[in-house]
C-alpha cells in the first residue's frame, strides 16, 4: 500500500508518500495559498497529483491519503464536521473533509498536528511497538495527540489529548491563579510550559526580556538566573506530565516542537515526576521524538492502516 500524507501549514502545504515499510518515495512542498480557501483546496489536489505521478501514476487507485491541520473538525453544529482552531483561518468553519473528498473523488482521512505526530512516532519512530503513546508538541503552545496501539484516539468530542488547556496541577501559591490564557481561562498549563510561558516566567522573576532559547543557552553559560528558569519549567513539567501518567500510563512520552529540542529535559524531568505519579515505581520512559518536524506529514499517511 503507498500512503500520501498532506501537513497543511499557514505558510507552506507539505506532501509525502511513503511505502508500506515507511520509506520516503517523494517529498514535494508548495506555499499555502494565502487567505483563500478553494485555492488550498486545489493546492492539496495539485501537490497529490505532483506526488503521484513522482512515484508512478499506476499507484494511483492504490494510494491513500491522510491530511494533517493544525486544527480539529468539529460537530457542534452540523453533522458535517468543520475545522476549528485551524492557523489558517480562512479554512475554520468549513467542511474541510467533505470538500476534499468530493475534490479528490476517494475517501480521506484527516486529523490534528498533535494526533498526527504522535501516530508518527508510535508507528515508525522513538516509540515504535509501544502500546500507549502521548506524544506532546510544547512551541508557542502546547498540545498533545494520544495513540493505542498504533490507532489515534480522537475522543467524543476530538479533543482527547488536550493537555495544554488543564491547570496546573499541584501549584505552588506564588503560581495561583496563574498567567491569563487565550481561551479565557488562568493558570493553563500551556502558559507555564509553552516557549512564551518560559519567557513570561523568566521575566517576571528576574525583569529581562529574554525568549525561551536564548534563556537555555545562558543557563548552558552558567547564568544563575536562566538556571533557576529552567529549574522552575522542569518541575512544572514533571508535575503536568505526572497528571498524565497518573490518569493514562502511558508506556512512552515524546517531546516535540521547539522546546522538545532542550536535551536536559529527558534526563531532569524524569527524575522529578516520581514524588507526583501514584505508584511506587515510574515506568514511563521521556524521549525525544525520531522525525522531528517530519512527524507531522509522515503520521498523515500512517492514519490509514492496512486493515482500512
Amino acid at each position: 500500500m503507498i500512503r500520501i500524507g498532506i501537513d497543511l501549514g499557514g505558510s507552506k502545504i507539505e506532501g509525502i508518500a511513503l511505502d508500506e515499510n515507511g520509506v520516503e518515495l517523494a517529498r514535494q512542498r508548495v506555499a499555502t495559498p494565502a487567505g483563500d480557501y478553494q485555492a488550498t483546496l486545489r493546492a492539496i489536489k495539485s501537490l497529490i497529483e505532483q506526488i503521484e505521478m513522482e512515484v508512478g501514476v499506476e499507484i494511483k487507485p492504490q494510494a491513500t491519503i491522510g491530511i494533517c491541520t493544525p486544527g480539529a473538525l468539529s460537530y457542534a453544529n452540523s453533522d458535517v464536521g468543520v475545522l476549528k482552531n485551524s492557523n489558517s483561518v480562512c479554512m475554520n468553519g468549513e467542511p474541510v473533509h467533505q470538500d476534499l473528498e468530493v475534490l479528490l473523488q476517494r475517501p480521506i482521512k484527516i486529523t490534528n498536528d498533535a494526533n498526527c505526530f504522535a501516530l508518527s512516532e508510535a508507528t515508525d519512530g522513538a516509540a515504535k511497538n509501544a502500546g500507549i503513546v502521548f506524544g506532546v508538541i510544547i512551541g508557542t503552545g502546547v498540545g498533545a495527540g494520544i495513540v493505542v496501539n498504533k490507532q489515534v484516539l480522537n475522543g467524543a468530542n476530538a479533543i482527547a489529548g488536550e493537555w495544554g488547556h488543564n491547570p496546573m496541577p499541584w501549584p505552588d501559591d506564588d503560581e495561583l491563579p496563574g498567567p491569563d490564557c487565550y481561551c479565557g481561562k488562568q493558570g493553563c498549563i500551556e502558559t507555564f510550559l509553552s516557549g512564551p510561558g518560559l519567557a513570561y516566567d523568566h521575566e517576571l522573576h528576574t525583569g529581562h526580556v529574554r525568549t525561551s532559547m536564548q534563556i537555555v543557552k545562558q543557563a548552558e553559560q552558567g547564568d544563575a538566573d536562566a538556571e533557576e528558569s529552567l529549574q522552575r519549567y522542569e518541575l512544572r513539567m514533571a508535575k503536568g506530565l505526572a497528571h498524565v501518567i497518573n490518569i493514562l500510563d502511558p508506556d512512552i512520552i515524546i517531546l516535540g516542537g521547539g522546546m522538545g529540542n532542550i536535551q536536559r529535559l529527558y534526563q531532569n524531568v524524569p527524575k522529578l515526576w516520581g514524588e507526583y505519579v501514584f505508584s511506587d515505581a515510574v515506568n514511563t520512559k521521556l524521549l525525544p521524538p525520531k522525525f522531528g518536524d517530519s512527524s507531522g506529514v509522515r503520521g498523515a499517511a500512517w492514519l490509514w492502516n492496512d486493515e482500512d
